[in-house]
């Protein structure tokens, strides 16, 4: 169906208006696009009106993809309007189909008026539907408000859970740094104390600690020691922190800041250093300080732990020192009293003894290794080798008093094996705890043999004047002082001119994985490497040149002793009477 109005006037437009209105709801187009189809309409006809001119309106019902549609269009009149004016056109669906009265505009005016109330329950329709969108859209602004405000407490939130979460991570870097500092320090600390205890020489403690605090902990290192009583050694001049930490007993930090060091009280800055700041710490002891530890920064200032560790290693590093000291007085007072209890050996005619005595590189360098010679009323002389058991000054005055009462026992005579059963008995009774070795070897004058005795003690080596050499290796006797009765006994061994016999301990030949026979061999090959001449000229030089191979490989972890005894003369059988 087609209907066709021509529009000119306004009450033309409002006919137009009304017809397409009723054509719509005829063909049951919904309230809202009806009023929206009106509404497009009115527009254009508005616009229409005021160019001027006659126009036509087409309402018409066409088909379209799947339902019908209502066509309106506008279109001008060719003798009336403009030229080139294009057409207007706008489509709607139609559910229903066309009613019969769909498009028919009435003329009387109830019917218009009966048109527009229409129209205005169409714009009511409207109006309610857009109340009810505006009610939703005010109910989803707020839901969307109310979600936002959501979000923005959850990001709020999460920025708190963030904070927190890097705050913690800080705080668990931060105590990790400071358990590994704190591990570093403990480590260093460990490290040189094992550094500064392996000496027991002062001055080498002292130069090892420059060595173990530069760089990393200081830029420089001064150690003003004072001396044995107590006072200051040396002349050159001190910075004034160090000499009031030494007067004090507490360390002093010399700068133009303040150090906030704990325990350490701040000064001016040194004269001597005005530019460096200076950290004086007292080097203490259970007396009083034995001198004074100053340092420079490895870089403007310290860090408050690390002065702490630097005062602790001080209190170390003054112990180290201190026993050091302590042992070098102990170990020269040892020293000196082994020398004494060791006796010059006797000048025999015919007879040329040479002597050498190491004590141990470890502990006092004192222990119960000795060697005598002495002469009997007969005119013989005791050649003796002796080692009592253990270090220390316990085994050296045993030793001594062993060496006094076989002097004694020599006096009434007796062979070496009788002497030394005799000090067997002696030691048993006197230190039934306390064990000796001991070998004798007996020169008579005019006799071309020496008699001699062991008791636990390796055995005498004899090199003869045409080089070759023997081990004396008869069956010795048991030790000395053993819990056990022996009658320890003598063996003798013809001799001559330009023999030497040789009396060791064991600390000369035995190394603990080689255990005793490989030295003893070695011993034995060194004398049979001099020549005859060599022994008669220089016996004291012979005796270091056998010492120098022999402990070569020795850790001196026990006292040495040799006894050379060489007949001099090469075509005499024994000894002459002096």
């Amino acid at each position: 169906m087609t209907h066709s109005l021509r529009i000119g006037t306004v009450t033309d437009a409002a006919r137009a208006r009304i017809a397409a209105a009723r054509l719509a709801a005829a063909c049951g187009v919904a309230t809202l696009e009806r009023t929206r189809l009106v509404t497009a309409l009115s527009a254009r006809l508005r616009q229409c009106l005021t160019k001027g001119g006659t126009w036509h309106l087409g309402l018409r019902v066409v088909p379209g993809d799947g339902a019908r549609l209502l066509r309106v269009t506008v279109v001008p009149d060719p003798e009336t309007s403009a030229a080139g004016e294009p057409p207007w056109q706008i489509e709607v669906a139609c559910p229903e189909p066309e009613g019969a009265a769909g498009g028919e505009v009435p003329a009387d005016p109830a019917a218009l008026a009966e048109a527009l109330l229409g129209a205005d329950e169409d714009t009511a329709v409207v109006l309610r539907e857009l109340a009810e969108q505006e009610e939703l859209v005010a109910f989803h602004r707020e839901e969307l408000h109310q979600t936002n405000q959501g979000v923005l407490a959850l990001h709020a939130e999460l920025d708190a859970a963030g904070r927190a979460q890097r705050e913690a991570f800080a705080a668990e870097r931060k105590a990790r740094t400071e358990a590994e500092n704190a591990r570093r320090r403990l480590t260093f600390l460990a490290d040189a104390s094992a550094v500064l205890t392996a000496s027991l020489n002062h001055e080498e403690i002292v130069r090892r600690l420059p060595d173990l605090l530069v760089p990393r902990y200081a830029d420089s290192v001064d150690v003003w020691l004072f001396d044995q009583e107590g006072g200051p050694s040396g002349t050159a001049p001190h910075p004034a922190a160090a000499v009031l930490a030494a007067r004090t007993g507490r360390p002093q930090y010399a700068a133009d800041h303040p150090g906030h060091l704990p325990g350490v009280d701040d000064r001016p800055p040194s004269a001597l250093m005005p530019t460096r700041p200076l950290l004086c710490i007292p080097l203490p002891t259970r007396r009083a300080p034995l001198g004074v530890l100053t340092l420079s920064p490895p870089g403007e200032r310290w860090d408050p732990d690390d002065a702490v560790m630097l005062i602790e290693l001080a209190r170390r590093a003054s112990t180290a020192i201190d026993n050091a000291r302590r042992f070098e007085h102990n170990r020269d007072i040892a020293e000196t009293l082994q020398r004494a209890l060791l006796t010059d050996l006797p000048t025999t005619p015919g007879l040329a003894l040479a002597a050498r005595y190491l004590p141990a590189t470890h502990g006092l360098n004192i222990g119960g290794d000795w060697y005598d010679a002495f002469r009997q009323p007969d005119g013989s002389l005791i050649a003796v080798v002796g080692d009592v058991t253990g270090h220390g000054l316990h085994a050296a005055v045993m030793m001594s008093q062993l060496r006094t009462a076989l002097r004694a026992y020599a006096v009434d005579g007796g062979s070496p094996g009788q002497l030394l059963t005799r000090l067997h008995t002696f030691l048993h009774h006197l230190q039934p705890d306390l064990y000796a070795t001991a070998v004798i070897a007996r020169f008579r004058p005019d006799d071309p043999t020496v008699t001699w005795a062991a008791a636990g003690h390796p055995p005498p080596v004899l090199r003869r004047a045409d080089g070759t050499v023997e081990v004396l290796d008869a069956k010795p006797g048991a030790m000395l002082g053993i819990p056990l009765r022996q009658e320890i006994g003598d063996h003798t061994v013809r001799l001559s001119g330009g023999s030497t016999l040789a009396l060791y301990t064991d600390g000369l030949v035995e190394r603990r994985a080689l255990g005793i026979d490989p030295g003893i061999e070695r011993l034995a090959a060194a004398l049979g490497a001099f020549r005859p001449e060599e022994l008669d000229a220089d016996l004291d030089g012979s005796a270091d040149r056998i010492l120098e191979p022999l402990l070569s490989d020795s850790a001196r972890d026990d006292d040495v002793c040799l006894l050379l005894c060489h007949l001099r003369d090469a075509g005499q059988a024994g000894l002459r009477r002096g």
